[in-house]
């Protein structure tokens, strides 16, 4: 028995739409996105953007959630989402009438917190830098900060929408060398016209960490949404690798987010236990674990276009 119907909008994510940077037209213009998903009963409604596609070499489609942590919220102006089919840990997916949609699956990338929908996938550990709690640092990270500014780095945190040309291009420098470093997959190289349309959202900054000289040594987005500053996107330059800039430019955005009165999401690492989450451990005085869905709206298709597949966990099983 279901107790909620799911439908899509071809909008471009506008029902979803707002003044949090991971729903703001900036941020799923870059992305892409292509519609809505509504989710209703007669005493609530979620709605969160989502990008559509085509699954390869049928005319079957499916869908995902943009990049970061865009989420499922209540609509303005609805009630609770406790709603017939639902547990205490949200909405029951299997309580949904998917069939409206006319999709195989359905990737959601929660936001930060609990989800709505129950029964989410333990996705990722990130680190979080909160002000309310003593904050945390280690005394060589504090060293490593305190000698690059008696060095000469200087530091400067400017408004998303008053970065020039130049620092744009500096931090599309600086990030693509550490994807590269990374080898990172071709669709974490967004492009410069990316990262100008997403720095037009309310609340972002780009944080520069400029070297004796005046080369950009780091840098890093950051963007408030949903309650927490996030270091969004953020790169080093092979050259200044040894100094370990980004250390400052992590130690300013916590001042930041002091300042704001919000705890600083500083995300996770490529794998658990990783340098990169090592890395990031050092500033964080509390960490949370990220949620996803991964929906199946069509068992039938599904089944036929994963048949023979291994996905090794990889979900949708047919994309893996």
């Amino acid at each position: 028995m279901t107790s909620a119907r799911a439908e899509l909008i071809e909008d471009a994510g506008a029902a979803a739409a707002s003044e949090e940077f991971f729903r703001s037209r900036p941020f799923l213009e870059a992305e892409g996105v292509t519609h809505s998903l509504r989710i209703e009963s007669e005493q609530s409604e979620l709605v969160g953007p989502l990008i559509v596609r085509e699954v390869p070499g049928t005319d079957a489609h499916d869908a995902t959630s943009p990049y970061g942590y865009p989420g499922l919220v209540e609509r303005a102006g609805r009630t609770s989402p406790r709603i017939p089919g639902t547990t205490a840990s949200g909405l029951d997916p299997a309580s949904i009438d998917w069939s409206a949609t006319g999709l195989v699956s359905v990737f959601i990338r929660h936001a930060l917190g609990p989800a709505p929908l129950a029964n989410p996938s333990e996705r990722n550990v990130v680190q979080i830098a909160d002000p309310e709690l003593p904050p945390k640092s280690r005394p060589s990270d504090r060293r490593q900060v305190r000698r690059n500014l008696e060095a000469g780095y200087e530091l400067e945190l400017v408004p998303g929408d008053a970065a020039t040309a130049e620092q744009r291009a500096g931090f599309l420098g600086v990030y693509e060398q550490t994807m590269r470093r990374t080898d990172a997959a071709e669709h974490y190289f967004f492009g410069g016209d990316y990262f100008a349309r997403i720095l037009q959202a309310p609340q972002t900054w780009l944080a520069l960490a400029t070297a004796p000289g005046g080369a950009l040594a780091a840098a890093s987005i950051a963007t408030v949404s949903d309650g927490y500053l996030h270091y969004y996107l953020s790169g080093s330059a092979d050259s200044h690798l040894r100094d370990s800039p980004m250390k400052n430019v992590v130690a300013r955005l916590v001042e930041h987010a002091t300042a704001l009165g919000l705890p600083l999401n500083l995300g996770g690492g490529i794998a658990p236990g990783d340098a990169l989450e090592e890395f990031k451990r050092g500033f964080a005085n509390r960490q949370l674990t990220w949620l996803t869905s991964e929906l199946v709206c069509d068992a039938e298709a599904y089944e036929q276009l994963s048949r023979g597949r291994d996905s090794g966990g990889y979900f949708p099983a047919y994309r893996a």
